[in-house]
């Protein structure tokens, strides 16, 4: 067992250009035999979890696989299999999916996939088939950037998986039997090549989604908030070069092309004539066929990588530089609102598209004294966002219910964002003590962020219809901003396996500056005929500034031949909160002088039992908290994590694998009576090795549970204000679900 570990961790040592791997083994001999998963993220180099102070967890490739091929998407994926992340939406939207209680960063191959512009997609930005693992980080992280306050998520790509030509197909299908467009398919293909010197690998994975259905055997509404998974199409093309120029370095090239798009005619009617929004009448409310829009609806994106990595240079040190590139276009649904035109209110169909052209340098040093080791570097960061909006015809939009949209004039929705953000860092790991070892870190940022000068969208669009000629702008201007962030922990290694730790770490937000700005309180002069700007939210005023989380954490983990377990408690707190203003006439955030805290606790355990049954839960229990008056209050749903309990039980045998799993999340309550209830759903996976592949058979949902999705009970609250229609954002949790797959590996 313990010369196969060490093989393994070699190797990849090896394949990630660090020449000390030996020292590596040395070093850390007691701990390697069984704790020897190898993260990137925690630390910016390739590091074991035996060597990290902190909550730490690797999703393997054959977890993803089990859940991907059973029809389990990404989002709810991680949702069932990380313990401090939220559950997932089943819709487009990863909004609130926080880890303990804080937003997450999420990166592929460890280029940032967050944006100033807080659009919630991040988990909508790859197939699970072009997934080799997850890295994931629980808690604040200095190491990073912004946003990086509750947790990050790296999810490293697919590489060629042997010597020679290797490759894999998959065909796959799901339904739950309710109609010819109750079913999913979806193909993939990967060919790779790998010799000494090149490695190889191409992905493309195609899916297609039809209707879905909730456990009454209705058609699931569709989210005309912030989009679904119905009638999409999808399609993940990704592909890898890693160059071994000799055994001190390589390069490798990471390219990838995403595209998920709504392709159906089927959409949310809301009456002739808006008769559900006005009226208020849930009755008027029907998915109808005949959807016609000139929007692109879903999400765009590229993504590009060029790494280096070497080791023996300048001054006998390791050296990791990474360049990216990141475009995306974001499209949504045409959704009402009511405009004041002429004095009266006016039904208006309108849509938004939304653009983030992101680029990123960073170079990473790594110099080890034996007992003491700096990791040190820089990032730079560069950033632009523009959004524009499509308004509609009142008239086609009235008649049809919404169904039909043609365009009669574009306006822009908001700010135009440039951001510039240098920072520099280094990390020191000192072995106090054979069984101690000591990490600290320090990390300075400074991001500079200029906004566009920016005329109110609702007057734009009354303006547009003509009412008024001219609008005032809201002023932009430039803010910028520094932060010093820290880290201290202390790691504590016994001769079983076994660790304990104890951690204070920062984390950095920032208010995401496109809803910050640009709002404006107007007054219409009939004289001349212009939108008189009376007070705004603009830079000068209200400059931006960090808002520094702080986390305490002490934790436990070890591992053993039949069992495993990792826990941790934490507590994190900060003297600022993010708050959102839904008062019924636009979403906008604001920043409020509160503390906030999160204390819970996280945990994970796996067993194998004897005659080839396992079993295993997960679970987060949180409490998250503003303090008004000297009274700490529960946040509000909008953000706050439910807390939750996931657990499994499995028996393996020959070629059979039988997987029942169980997903509870409780109910929250927040200080303004909003509330997401509790549910409670099981699935059952079932895989049977064949000598030409696999069969995967699984049913979600088994019991065909009825409930309400966590994102349904936030929108509801976020968008129930303006639109008080019952029913209008309720996005039921799909029924009972069948999927077969089939894998074939050469």
């Amino acid at each position: 067992m313990r010369c196969s570990s060490m093989l393994k961790v070699t190797a990849l040592i090896a394949v990630l250009g660090i020449s000390n791997a030996q020292e590596v083994m040395e070093n850390d001999s007691i701990h390697v035999q069984l704790l020897d998963d190898m993260v990137i993220t925690a630390t910016r180099k390739p590091q074991q979890i035996s060597n990290i102070p902190g909550t730490v967890w690797v999703v393997p490739k054959a977890e993803i696989i089990e859940q991907a091929k059973s029809g389990v998407p990404l989002k709810e994926m991680l949702g069932n299999l990380v313990p401090g992340l939220d559950v997932g939406s089943q819709g487009r939207s990863n909004f609130g999916q926080n880890m303990r209680g804080r937003a997450t960063l999420v990166m592929i191959d460890g280029v940032s996939l967050n944006s100033l512009r807080g659009v919630s997609r991040q988990f909508d930005a790859i197939d699970p088939f072009n997934i080799d693992r997850i890295e994931v980080v629980s808690g604040s992280s200095s190491i990073y950037g912004g946003n990086a306050t509750g947790g990050i998520i790296n999810i490293i790509t697919a590489k060629a998986k042997k010597e020679g030509f290797s490759g894999q197909t998959e065909l796959g299908a799901r339904t739950g039997f309710m109609g010819e467009d109750d079913l999913d398919y979806k193909l993939a293909q990967s060919l790779g090549w790998k010799d000494d010197k090149l490695s190889v690998n191409v992905g493309v994975a195609y899916q297609k989604n039809g209707a879905a259905y909730d456990a009454n055997n209705n058609r699931i509404t569709p989210d005309i908030t912030q989009t679904d998974l119905q009638y999409n199409e999808s399609v993940d093309v990704m592909g890898s070069m890693v160059y071994q120029i000799n055994r001190n370095h390589n390069i490798s090239v990471t390219g990838q092309y995403y595209n998920s798009a709504f392709d159906g005619d089927a959409s949310l009617s809301l009456g002739e004539n808006f008769g559900a929004v006005l009226t208020a009448n849930p009755d008027l409310l029907s998915v109808e066929e005949g959807f016609k829009s000139p929007d692109r609806i879903g999400t765009n994106r590229y993504l590009g990588t060029l790494s280096y990595k070497g080791s023996h240079i300048l001054g006998d040190q390791d050296l990791f530089i990474q360049v990216a590139t990141r475009g995306e276009f974001l499209g949504f649904y045409p959704f009402p609102k009511l405009i004041g035109l002429a004095g009266r209110p006016i039904p208006v169909m309108s849509a938004s598209e939304q653009n983030t052209r992101y680029t990123t340098a960073k170079a990473v040093l790594v110099k080890d004294f034996g007992a003491l080791n700096f990791t040190y570097g820089a990032d730079a960061d560069f950033e632009n966002f523009d959004a524009t909006q499509n308004v509609y015809d009142v008239t086609t939009s009235l008649a049809s219910g919404g169904l039909v949209n043609e365009k009669v004039f574009e306006t822009q929705r908001y700010p135009d964002i440039d951001s510039k953000s240098y920072a520099g860092f280094v990390q020191a790991e000192y072995q106090i003590l054979p069984q101690l070892k000591l990490n600290a870190g320090l990390r300075y940022q400074n991001m500079d962020v200029e906004v566009s000068d920016f005329k109110g969208s609702t007057e734009q669009i009354q303006a547009g219809f003509g009412y008024g000629r001219t609008i005032d702008d809201i002023p932009g201007g430039n803010s910028s901003y520094d932060a010093f962030l820290g880290n201290v922990g202390f790691l504590y290694n016994n001769l079983n396996n076994s660790q304990v730790w104890a951690t204070f770490t920062q984390g950095i937000n920032l208010a995401d500056p496109a809803k910050f700005y640009g709002v404006g309180s107007y007054a219409f002069n009939p004289a001349t005929e212009n939108w008189d700007l009376q007070n705004s939210i603009n830079v000068d005023d209200q400059p931006l500034e960090g808002i520094v989380t702080d986390q305490y954490e002490v934790g436990f983990r070890t591992k053993h031949e039949i069992f495993d377990m990792q826990i941790a408690g934490f507590y994190s707190i900060s003297d600022k909160n993010i708050g959102i203003n839904n008062d019924g006439t636009r979403l906008s955030i604001f920043v409020e002088e509160l503390n906030l805290r999160n204390l819970g606790l996280e945990a994970k355990v796996s067993i194998d039992l004897p005659e080839g049954f396992y079993t295993g839960f997960n679970a987060l229990l949180i409490k998250s908290q503003l303090e008004r008056d000297n009274q700490w209050q529960n946040q509000s749903i909008f953000t706050a994590s439910p807390s939750k309990f996931a657990s499994h039980i499995g028996y393996r045998t020959g070629s059979w694998n039988l997987r029942l799993q169980n997903l509870q999340s409780f109910k929250l309550e927040d200080e303004d009576t909003n509330v997401i209830d509790a549910y409670n759903t099981t699935d059952l996976m079932i895989a049977y090795t064949l000598p030409f592949g696999q069969i995967n058979l699984s049913t979600q949902n088994l019991f065909n549970t009825d409930y309400q999705t966590v994102w349904s009970h936030r929108a509801e609250a976020l968008y129930g204000p303006a639109l008080p229609v019952d029913g209008l954002f309720r996005f039921n949790g799909r029924g009972r679900t069948f999927n077969l797959s089939f894998t074939y590996d050469f």
